[in-house]
């Protein structure tokens, strides 16, 4: 990536990142856990959320992480361990959907003033607002751990299911990565990437 590349897609990474992080800890605090409001995740501010060495990552090999939330669903209220980590998990790919959604409508509306210097420069900075949003839903919707679509996936399983997805989680890192090296989870994520981006694309255009 280059240095105006990376300049322009700064502000979308932090966005992308901050509001994925900040709709978990909202979610599990409605659920009744307050976990993430003491540990000052309730907020917009990228700081809390920023893993300084995931974020290097991303900006330098576009593969990177941010600061997990922590949950504690027996603080749930009203609903069980399986159907609350689902609903929390859920809450982040939405977002970066809804964030991804929200920029193409934006962008509809600028393109008549796309050949106007302040209209170039805000369709310049939605393009990556977009893509940066869809590729890290996509990403976290890959139902291995300790991906979201993981904890997704097992709140739609039946209880064998979900327990077998929850033991899967102490060698998740070491599968993802495994994946990643010999290109298979790139067979899951670029699909369901370009699903997603047309479903937007066709909801918007």
């Amino acid at each position: 990536m280059q240095i105006t590349e990376m300049l322009v897609a700064l502000p979308a990474i932090l966005i992308a990142l901050t509001f994925h992080e900040f709709a978990h800890g909202k979610v599990a605090d409605w659920l009744g856990d307050d976990t993430p409001y003491y540990q000052g995740r309730l907020t917009l501010n990228p700081l809390p959320h920023i893993d300084w060495i995931g974020f290097a990552m991303l900006l330098l090999f576009h593969f990177g992480w941010a600061k997990p939330v922590q949950v504690n669903p027996a603080k749930f209220r009203d609903i069980g361990y399986k159907q609350g980590m689902m609903l929390v998990s859920l809450a982040g790919p939405m977002m970066n959907l809804l964030l991804a959604f929200i920029g193409m409508l934006l962008l509809r509306v600028l393109l008549p003033f796309q050949y106007s210097e302040w209209g170039s420069i805000t369709i310049a900075i939605l393009g990556p607002l977009i893509s940066i949003n869809i590729i890290l839903a996509a990403f976290n919707l890959i139902p291995l751990p300790p991906l979201d679509g993981s904890k997704i996936l097992a709140g739609l399983l039946p209880d064998a299911g979900a327990r077998l997805m929850y033991s899967l989680e102490q060698y998740g890192p070491l599968l993802l990565l495994l994946l990643i090296i010999t290109g298979t989870a790139s067979k899951i994520f670029f699909p369901l990437a370009n699903l997603l981006y047309s479903l937007l694309y066709g909801m918007v255009f």
